[in-house]
């Protein structure tokens, strides 16, 4: 038998990047695959990025991750990009496929398949908590799903505008914008509840300014942190008889879908869930 001593390398661009724990979610998931492959978690500074991205090329890589601050900066050196990728103006996933380097965005789509498991979200109303960039990437595609209508809530409404004109733009899908004053209400007609913010990351206690008493029972109710899994979002929403889904499943679908699209490999995404649940339980504990 033929004994290769060359591993398939994969790997991530960010700065800082010590805390990035999709490393060890995707190396379990090779690990129990039995690939030969590797994730190279890489901390690279803007100036750096042009430098990395040849590298990775000239190393024959079979794709990497993009993580802040090198979303947008990345395009430049991109041969072509994924339709969501360029309507979201971001990439976080590069494929190398005979030297090209194709761009996509599986930060709408890790949340998607998550979604999926719970509700699917063609014809579903939705509203949407924040403007930022995984905002943006949630609505699109759940624009591209066939969402019927996303309400785009954040504190600077002119970032919400931008989201909902993106989505009207380029979907069949109709958004509207609202300034977020106070405490967030729900419409009562609302399918899917989204946290897109970064409050609660590493705070059980922290919320996102939402009246509770516009949860309404039957609701499926997310949030993207991964850290803690059940935010106290979650938790208010779960009291009042909601769906909660937790950010872990946007976290290790988006390693499932990069995986896929370097690799054409379906690493299973149980072992790597559990890998990310037992990091975090241990960051807790400590």
């Amino acid at each position: 038998m033929h004994r290769t001593f060359r591993s398939i390398l994969t790997g991530s661009f960010s700065t800082p990047c010590a805390d990035n724990p999709t490393v060890a979610m995707i190396e379990a998931g090779f690990q129990h695959a039995g690939l030969d492959a590797r994730y190279i978690n890489c901390d690279v500074k803007p100036a750096h990025l042009g430098e990395a991205v040849r590298g990775a090329l000239a190393m024959e890589w079979a794709g990497f991750n993009c993580s802040l601050p090198h979303k947008v900066a990345v395009i430049e050196y991109l041969d072509d990009m994924a339709e969501a990728a360029r309507i979201i103006g971001a990439v976080n996933c590069v494929s190398i496929r005979n030297g090209k380097l194709i761009g996509d965005n599986t930060d709408g789509k890790g949340f998607l398949a998550s979604l999926r498991t719970v509700i699917d979200p063609a014809d579903k109303k939705v509203f949407l908590l924040g403007a930022g960039g995984a905002a943006r990437a949630i609505a699109v595609e759940l624009g591209l799903a066939g969402a019927a209508h996303i309400t785009v809530v954040n504190m600077k409404k002119a970032h919400a505008d931008t989201i909902a004109n993106l989505v009207r733009d380029n979907t069949k899908c109709n958004a509207t914008a609202h300034l977020w004053e106070g405490e967030a209400r729900i419409p009562a007609d609302t399918d899917i509840v989204i946290n897109a913010t970064s409050v609660g990351f590493g705070n059980a206690d922290a919320m996102a300014a939402v009246d509770v008493e516009t949860f309404k029972k039957g609701q499926v109710v997310a949030d993207v942190i991964p850290n803690p899994p059940m935010t106290r979002f979650l938790r208010e929403a779960k009291k009042r008889g909601c769906t909660p889904l937790d950010g872990l499943g946007m976290l290790v679908n988006q390693g499932v879908i990069g995986v896929e699209l370097w690799l054409g490999k379906t690493l299973d995404a149980t072992v790597m869930q559990r890998t990310l649940s037992d990091i975090f339980n241990t960051s807790d504990a400590e």
